[in-house]
């Protein structure tokens, strides 16, 4: 397993780090690996990804937000999910979850209620998503008729995730799970939606993963869920007066990063750092989704 060689490696006692995700960092036990351990430490960094790349500087408290952010979502779903109890070490208290060992599904299992992000693209060159046909017509940031199930293949580090048909997922991992990936992905979608419009914010789109449980063989919620790095969230008032194409709403996610590196940057060779100002706006975005969301 190849993962991202720049991330954070902390020195905590009774924990030694095994691997670096753009995002986030695994820690197990001392004496133990990735591949045999029940529980590993998720420590989630402050580092920022947009199309697939690590970019610099990261977002002050990002971690912490984002691990807030999971933690009270896994609470409301009222599905299984890979949380665990036990100690955090005091260096990583607030951006830690210690969880299960999963065995993970191969597959992002991406919900979209509206029409945006690659999607989008898509859509205008198809007219459908992950070879669903969709209605004529549709622009940026509209809402779908019902929400759709569009998985994409986790690929390795450093290389692009792509978007995949159901019938490729029921090759990858079976039709029972398959199916039962796309039912738990919608059930959770519509339950976080209905929570979020109540807080006057769009649930757009997000992507969740699972994986099985090596106990049980329960599928299993895992990764983060539902946060400003995974959904695009919008604001309500936003959408109702017009504010479109989706690029340009008023959002809770790193969509500020996204537009600002597609205006500065052709997506080759090393991505610029961000500026300052894109920095901030971003972490007062996320910041404000918390506010909103958990009062």
């Amino acid at each position: 397993m190849s993962g991202f060689t720049g991330g954070e490696k902390l020195n905590l006692e009774g924990w030694i780090h095994a691997y670096s995700g753009k995002v986030r960092d695994l820690y197990v036990p001392t004496g133990e690996t990735l591949e045999s351990t029940p529980r590993v430490l998720v420590v989630a960094s402050d580092r920022v990804s947009a199309f697939d790349h690590v970019l610099e500087p990261g977002i002050p408290g990002k971690g912490e937000l984002l691990t807030t952010l999971s933690l009270w979502w896994f609470d409301q779903l009222g599905v299984p999910n890979h949380l665990r109890e036990g100690e955090i070490p005091a260096e990583v208290q607030g951006k830690a979850m210690l969880v299960a060992n999963l065995d993970m599904f191969p597959v992002e299992c991406v919900v979209r209620g509206y029409l945006s992000g690659s999607g989008w693209l898509e859509y205008q060159e198809s007219q459908s998503v992950c070879g669903i046909p969709l209605p004529a017509g549709l622009h940026d940031g509209d809402k779908l008729p019902e929400p759709i199930y569009t998985p994409a293949w986790k690929a390795p580090f450093g290389e692009h995730d792509e978007n995949i048909t159901f019938e490729r997922t029921v090759e990858l991992v079976g039709l029972e799970d398959a199916t039962a990936l796309r039912d738990l992905s919608l059930q959770i979608f519509n339950k976080a939606t209905e929570l979020a419009a109540a807080k006057g914010i769009i649930l757009a789109d997000t992507k969740f993963e699972f994986g099985r449980d090596r106990e049980t063989g329960v599928i299993t919620l895992a990764d983060e869920v539902l946060t400003s790095d995974s959904s695009r969230y919008w604001d309500a008032a936003s959408y109702a007066a017009g504010t479109t194409p989706a690029e340009k709403m008023t959002s809770f996610d790193k969509q500020i990063v996204r537009n600002w590196l597609s205006a500065n940057w052709d997506k080759n060779g090393t991505p610029p750092v961000l500026p300052a100002d894109i920095v901030e706006r971003t972490s007062d975005r996320y910041r404000e989704l918390i506010t909103r969301m958990l009062g």
